[in-house]
């Protein structure tokens, strides 16, 4: 390798001379960029307004107002670290035509040849305010990104369609928003109106911060609920739906929605919103995000949401989930997660804490709310346990390396997720949370629990809304303050241990084990349903999507050692052409007559017939419960009175 790069540089040393290398490196360069100070801009308040009715093209048109202070060098930025993403992943590349002037001049920009989230340009002289325009092009279909825009619906992210001024603290750049929907739409959203007249929603002037932390979904189909009329500040369900009738709720629907705000009360014992607005699409137009903000949360979930309500209890913790941010992640933050502007990095050592004590209040609550019954609860955390409890990977890389996945993987597809993992921070964190809980009620003759801590560190007092940061010190501090006992190492071998298997001591003091039977749980199928898949982890090591394709494969399991690849196809089963259910059989024939499990597999253009060498039978996990033992998990999922 020295040789190679000696040979490099020796090659370019020929074409260009040191003199000319002095000319060309600072031209190079990245021009200087304000760092933020905790300031006002002092220039005034900044003037965005966002035209949304181009439904059919899916396109935001953007007009923005910038005051400045006077003439000279000056660098916008457009938003690239989102909270909630962890990751420097804001869609720049769907930003087009941005144009800026000066008194109807035109006024040059230059992107930072570095950090290209960053524009440069020098105001002219006797300019006040520069007008700036562009669009955002969002995306037309799911595989040019996240559709955002329907004919019907749309969800609006303040971050996509904004520049601000670099140096400053996005919390001290004062902005007035102004928002045009197609004609009798409706729509929801964290930040107040001001007014609606000529069919532009005038919102009151807030920070920058807030706006971004403030989307809004809208949609010719909308419906709001009041999830708290006696409480002590507004809590809606604010949805929007691709026809009208996927917006009818029972009362009993309504009720456990309900039921989620009175829980959380009693669980964190305050709130840290003047307001709350839940914002969900049910939406198969718009594509589906499950994304945290202090005073909403940003969800999108199956149409049929209400209306197959029995039919799919997976994925109804989304809700919980999100509003256990506002206190965890939104109003109590990692040090070193909370950062001055969206362009300033961020670090995510503590997700764990952030994104995985809400998995594990939000499966908590969802089942103490009744979202989900405790039997679906424990199904649930059956799957969660036994996921982990076979996740390969943990072998050679430990939970807290996975926290650095929202930058590294960027929620992009793997060939070998179990090896690889990935954000598994949260339902990994769920089990080491689950194991705190369990052993502070132990400990303390279950007297006291994790519910103890909820309260103290994300509860405190009600009407505060600044962030509060924490480091590792801090939560070890806490869990002392509720049950004296070495946490800190308790944390450490859990965070920057390995495999194999997975920290299921939380089961065990709770009551249960996992066990492996033939019949799937209701949960699994459901969970299968949602997916559209037919998961077959546990035994033959594979999870198919329709027609036989493989979505994925578990490293070292049977599928694996025979040669399968995710994207290959399964033909045929024994002969037979390919159904889920002859594929189900011939795993269980194979228990009794340990004959290998004969598969036609297409991958691009060639055919192979490969022989598993398996004769486990089906293997689905579920909970057993371990009556020697007190039943502490039917104890955590039972709502507070």
């Amino acid at each position: 390798m020295r040789n190679l790069l000696f040979g490099s540089v020796a090659a370019v040393s020929l074409l260009v001379s040191v003199p000319a290398l002095a000319q060309i490196l600072p031209a190079l360069a990245s021009a200087p960029i304000e760092a933020p100070r905790d300031v006002p801009y002092s220039a005034g308040p900044l003037q965005i307004f966002v035209d949304a009715t181009d439904t059919d093209r899916r396109i935001f048109e953007v007009r923005e107002t910038l005051p400045v202070d006077g003439p000279g060098p000056l660098t916008l930025h457009y938003p690239a670290w989102l909270p909630g993403n962890h990751a420097p992943r804001g869609p720049i590349e769907q930003m087009a035509g941005l144009t800026i002037t000066a008194a109807g001049k035109p006024v040059e920009w230059t992107r930072d040849p570095v950090d290209m989230y960053a524009f440069h340009l020098t105001v002219p002289r006797d300019v006040k305010q520069l007008d700036i325009g562009f669009q955002f092009l969002s995306p037309t279909e799911t595989k040019i990104g996240r559709v955002v825009m329907s004919p019907d619906l749309l969800n609006l992210q303040w971050n996509a369609v904004a520049l601000y001024p670099a140096g400053y603290f996005a919390r001290q750049i004062k902005i007035e928003a102004s928002l045009r929907l197609p004609e009798a739409w409706q729509f929801g959203t964290a930040l107040e109106t001001d007014q609606i007249k000529d069919g532009i929603v005038q919102f009151k002037a807030t920070d920058f911060d807030t706006l971004v932390d403030s989307p809004v979904f809208a949609g010719r189909y909308f419906k709001r609920l009041d999830l708290d009329p006696s409480g002590p500040v507004p809590v809606r369900l604010n949805m929007i739906a691709d026809r009208a009738a996927l917006l009818e709720a029972s009362p009993d629907q309504i009720g456990v929605h309900r039921n989620l705000v009175q829980q959380a009360y009693k669980l964190y014992g305050a709130h840290h919103y003047d307001h709350y607005d839940f914002l969900l699409a049910l939406s198969d137009k718009m594509s589906g995000i499950g994304l945290e903000h202090h005073r909403s949360s940003e969800n999108g979930t199956s149409p049929t949401y209400f209306t197959e309500w029995d039919k799919s209890p997976a994925g109804r913790d989304l809700l919980a989930h999100e509003f256990t941010h506002s206190w965890n992640g939104k109003y109590r933050r990692g040090s070193d997660l909370w950062t001055p502007t969206f362009n300033v990095p961020m670090r995510n050592s503590l997700l764990w804490v952030y994104e995985g004590q809400t998995q594990y209040w939000g499966n908590v609550l969802a089942a103490r709310s009744g979202l989900l019954s405790k039997q679906q609860g424990l199904e649930s955390l059956a799957m969660t346990a036994a996921a982990f409890d076979n996740r390969a990977g943990r072998i050679w890389r430990s939970l807290a390396d996975t926290t650095n996945d929202p930058v590294i993987a960027a929620r992009k597809p793997l060939s070998w997720r179990s090896w690889q993992r990935s954000e598994d921070y949260y339902s990994e964190g769920q089990l080491i949370w689950l194991d705190a809980d369990t052993l502070i009620r132990e400990r303390s003759s279950d007297k006291r629990s994790l519910d103890d801590f909820a309260k103290a560190f994300f509860g405190g007092k009600s009407g505060t809304f600044e962030p509060k940061t924490y480091d590792f010190a801090e939560i070890v501090a806490a869990l002392n303050a509720v049950e004296p006992y070495d946490w800190a190492s308790f944390l450490t071998t859990r965070l920057e241990g390995h495999g194999p298997g997975a920290p299921l001591d939380g089961l065990a003091r709770g009551g249960y084990r996992l066990v492996y039977t033939p019949v799937p749980t209701e949960f699994f199928k459901a969970n299968e349903a949602r997916r559209k898949t037919v998961d077959l982890s546990y035994s033959i090591g594979l999870v198919l999507e329709k027609d036989g394709l493989i979505a994925d494969v578990a490293w070292g399991g049977p599928g694996f050692k025979a040669g399968l690849i995710t994207g290959s196809q399964v033909i045929a089963v024994g002969g037979v052409a390919y159904d889920a259910e002859g594929l189900k059989a011939a795993i269980t024939a194979a228990t009794d007559t340990a004959k290998p499990v004969e598969l036609l597999v297409k991958s691009g253009d060639r055919y192979r017939t490969l022989k598993l060498d398996y004769s486990g039978g089906l293997r689905y996990p579920r909970l057993e419960r371990d009556t020697k033992t007190p039943a502490r998990l039917d104890a955590i999922y039972t709502p507070r009175k």
